[in-house]
């Protein structure tokens, strides 16, 4: 085997790593964000936690079995199983990093409690990374929608402006249901300021990956597209501030920030709520 070979199977595998991860990430966000599943993690078995992940493995299973998040066209019992494990593996890691993320998991957290906030959040992460290739895969859509994206973006508004659109969208559609609970005040609540610059830049390199790198989308199309707003990092920069806009104004909408708070209140509940909202922005600008 030559090393070129060799390097394009490690480009390879790195890919579906990256699209099974932003799957997870895509499916997984809402419920990172609900104090009920943080309980139950906290107060759950051991005996459950096993039940709640054999169910998820089966399911999992069933979903590899037709379809998994690699470019296989036929899969074996075997690489079914196979497939589910690594699902299974990816999502644990997504779930425990965002865990750590958001600061429900610490050093100081409990064996238990820790275990039981990662099972239950893991299950969506999981079922996310199963469904990345056969629900989100870029190359099974077909050309003409993108033809269609182009032929609007050129007669309507300028390309830049249909995705600040669709991100706009995709974050309502993630981070509405967020924006009215008390989670997003309690979190930012036990946040530094250095803390809440990585929620920044982790919101920054989720949506980048997710639109740029994963393979969910026709990239090179992406990357072809003219205009100053048009590359990927400036793209990504100005989207994201779209999302924080978003947030901003869906956490004044239901009352949990007024003009008499603090700035600091206003800066730090935003970048919080920026995480899931950037994600969702992701997604909305992955659909047209």
């Amino acid at each position: 085997m030559t090393l070129n070979s060799q390097s394009s199977i490690w480009q390879t595998e790195l890919l579906n790593l990256l699209r099974g991860a932003s799957g997870g990430f895509l499916f997984g966000m809402p419920l990172l964000y609900t104090v009920e599943v943080w309980w139950i993690g906290s107060s759950t078995t051991p005996l459950w936690m096993l039940s709640a992940l054999g169910m998820t493995f089966f399911v999992i299973y069933f979903l590899n079995q037709s379809e998994g998040f690699r470019t296989a066209l036929e899969i074996r019992l075997i690489d079914a199983f196979m497939e589910t494990v690594e699902s299974m593996a990816i999502g644990i890691i997504c779930a425990l990093l965002a865990l750590l993320l958001i600061g429900r998991i610490t050093l100081e957290t409990p064996l238990n409690e820790t275990l039981g906030k990662l099972v239950f959040e893991c299950i969506p992460f999981s079922l996310g990374v199963a469904l990345a290739r056969s629900t989100l895969k870029g190359d099974r859509a077909p050309r003409k929608v993108h033809k269609l994206r182009s032929s609007l973006a050129d007669r309507v508004f300028p390309a830049f402006l249909a995705d600040l659109d669709a991100t706009l969208i995709g974050a309502l559609i993630i981070a509405f249901s967020i924006a009215p609970t008390e989670e997003v005040s309690l979190l930012s609540a036990s946040m530094s300021p250095l803390w809440l610059l990585l929620i920044m830049f982790a919101s920054l390199v989720l949506s980048y990956c997710i639109v740029f790198v994963a393979g969910l989308t026709d990239q090179k199309e992406r990357r072809q597209q003219q205009g100053l707003l048009q590359n990927p990092m400036n793209e990504t920069l100005i989207c994201y501030l779209v999302c924080l806009l978003a947030s901003a104004l869906m956490l004044w909408f239901f009352q949990q920030l007024s003009f008499d708070d603090p700035w600091q209140e206003w800066l730090s509940d935003t970048l919080v709520l920026g995480l899931p909202a950037s994600i969702g922005g992701a997604a909305g600008r992955l659909v047209i």
